[in-house]
């Protein structure tokens, strides 16, 4: 006879609920992160991608779903093994696909009519998001609306630890990716309010390290931390806030939104003139009389 205190599926076998447990990052572990699939959209075409770390290269950003492996040329197959991504297959029935060569919003068309109609339906996603409000296509305007005459990169150029990098939002809205107490992402800035120890914006020319020719005539707005303590240029490139640098056990919730600067690839991002200059309106010399008649 079953007792009426324990439950039961629906075919008859015993529901057993197993206790939860909180995930957790070990003390050896060369990563901070609690999930190898960082969840994230895409900021052209709105739709969910998985970031993956990868083997001697930055992190890749993957679709979340997997399509049959013979519908995929093998030069567009990847597979993930213990949490890292590897840009071939495993040789299983199933892959995955860099966000890339389906997004929408990109001009490239794939070759494969497997990766073009998966591109089709992201196309469609993306029209409901746009419909309802739910997403908006970022034109990543260099100067706020507000204040038109004042240069505020969306995505400026950093330098810490003798390396530059592409943030991905500005400099005073890059947010820390440590977990709180409530197992949630910290809402703290890195450059906080009232902090004495910041960076600088300089302009140097348009090259991306030391011993790269630069181009000709460029020069570009940087915002130099080399001046501050490796402690806290270190900070910078973990992207922590000042309470969860003191605290490494802390997991960490999101990658890091750093990305090496090349000039050749991020021109669009170059800023010929620092964000704390004003540019006046030409005066006219026959008003104020400084002029010939």
């Amino acid at each position: 006879m079953r007792s009426s205190s324990t439950p039961w599926h629906w075919d008859g076998s015993p529901a057993v609920a197993h206790p939860r447990r909180s995930l957790r990052v070990e003390h050896d572990s060369p990563s901070r992160l609690l999930r190898c699939a960082q969840r994230d959209r895409c900021r052209k075409c709105g739709n969910p991608i998985e970031w993956y770390e990868r083997s001697f290269a930055r992190p890749v950003c993957l679709d979340p779903q997997e399509v049959p492996a013979v519908k995929v040329p093998a030069a567009h197959r990847w597979h993930v093994s213990s949490g890292v991504a590897h840009p071939a297959g495993d040789g299983r029935a199933w892959c995955r696909l860099a966000h890339a060569h389906v997004c929408p919003a990109r001009d490239a068309v794939p070759e494969a009519p497997a990766l073009i109609g998966l591109r089709r339906v992201l196309a469609l996603n993306t029209r409901r998001l746009i419909d309802s409000g739910a997403f908006t296509p970022g034109t990543s305007p260099s100067r706020p609306t507000a204040q038109p005459d004042v240069c505020r990169p969306a995505r400026p150029v950093v330098q810490l630890l003798y390396v530059r990098y592409l943030a991905a939002h500005p400099v005073d809205d890059i947010q820390c990716v440590a977990q709180t107490r409530r197992r949630d992402r910290c809402t703290q800035m890195l450059l906080r309010t009232g902090e004495t120890r910041v960076g600088v914006w300089t302009l140097v020319p348009a090259t991306a390290s030391q011993g790269q020719l630069a181009l000709p005539s460029e020069v570009m707005a940087v915002y130099d931390l080399t001046a501050l303590p490796y402690a806290e240029q270190l900070r910078w490139r973990m992207q922590r806030c000042s309470a969860h640098a003191a605290t490494p056990s802390a997991a960490d919730l999101a990658l890091a939104d750093w990305e090496p600067f090349d000039p050749m690839r991020h021109h669009a991002h170059i800023h010929n003139r620092l964000p704390n200059h004003v540019r006046r309106p030409r005066r006219n010399h026959h008003q104020h009389g400084t002029g010939t008649p």
